[in-house]
């Protein structure tokens, strides 16, 4: 794959870089941004490949919101010996009518489906872009990486997409994790709403993006943390813990979760627990 990658900028940090970038994606059929942490290790002379960590953000976030707001997670990244990889939340400027209109559809709320309604279909293909496409773009630009030790975790939104494209790719990912993610997107008014925008009103179609079910059919063998706070604002409207859970003790698949009282759904709550995460997708 031969992609022309623009750096917009890079700063030192926990003596690595992170680094943004541009570029046009073909997935998407427009320009895609994403950001790379190297830890210092990666940029030693002769530097053993080291495994990349891929960052699904939340509703309106960006590349850079889990870079600047997850509690320096560059350095559990350099204790361990990870490569973090965080692309945007969507495509951007389609040009699609009422892409912009609402915080929850469209521009940064891609919730990671490639979809299939007329509307959306050409640029909202997001599956492919961050499973296929980025993953290929960030192995061949930065050599270190190690194509066979892969893991994939996110938030809300990004929690929902890094479960359910780590389960639609157990070949791809080793582990997954999830802070307060939303684990029954065809029950809630968020997955809802957009799951009939991108994938139509055929609730058959939701199936293959809803944690939940897809947990119900894989027996998955992949390892998966998610940590859900109590005093979450959305955990009773949109997140359906318990279904996971439900979905985990009926495949026998091995998944645990974490409950801790008093938390919010805020990067308050990730920056808690995210050396945790680091170091459990480390392990394996």
């Amino acid at each position: 794959m031969t992609v022309a990658l623009e750096q917009t900028r890079s700063h030192r940090m926990f003596d690595g870089t992170v680094s943004y970038y541009t570029h046009r994606s073909s997935a998407c059929r427009g320009p895609m941004k994403f950001s790379v942490y190297l830890p210092p290790q990666a940029l030693e002379p002769g530097a053993a490949k080291l495994p990349a960590l891929y960052w699904l953000a939340g509703l309106t976030c960006t590349e850079e919101t889990f870079m600047a707001e997850a509690g320096a997670p560059q350095a559990y990244a350099k204790k361990h010996g990870v490569i973090l990889v965080a692309p945007d939340t969507s495509p951007r400027e389609t040009g699609i009518p009422g892409e912009d209109d609402r915080y929850d559809l469209g521009s940064g709320a891609s919730f990671y489906v490639n979809a299939s309604a007329p509307k959306w279909s050409r640029h909202y293909q997001m599956d492919t872009y961050v499973t296929q496409e980025l993953r290929g773009i960030v192995e061949e630009k930065f050599p270190v990486v190690d194509r066979a030790r892969r893991g994939i975790f996110g938030h809300s939104m990004g929690g929902h997409g890094a479960l359910v494209l780590g389960l639609r790719n157990p070949e791809l990912y080793r582990s997954i994790s999830a802070f307060a993610p939303i684990c029954a997107p065809s029950k809630c008014p968020w997955g809802i709403q957009a799951f009939t925008e991108y994938l139509g009103s055929d609730r058959t179609a939701w199936a293959g993006y809803d944690a939940s079910e897809l947990l119900k059919s894989s027996g998955s063998k992949t390892p998966i943390l998610v940590d859900q706070g109590l005093a979450d604002e959305y955990l009773a409207t949109e997140l359906f813990t318990d279904d996971l859970e439900s979905a985990a003790r009926s495949s026998g698949a091995s998944v645990r979760i974490r409950r801790h009282a008093g938390y919010d759904h805020s990067y308050y709550f990730i920056s808690s627990w995210i050396e945790d995460h680091i170091a459990f997708h480390a392990g394996a």
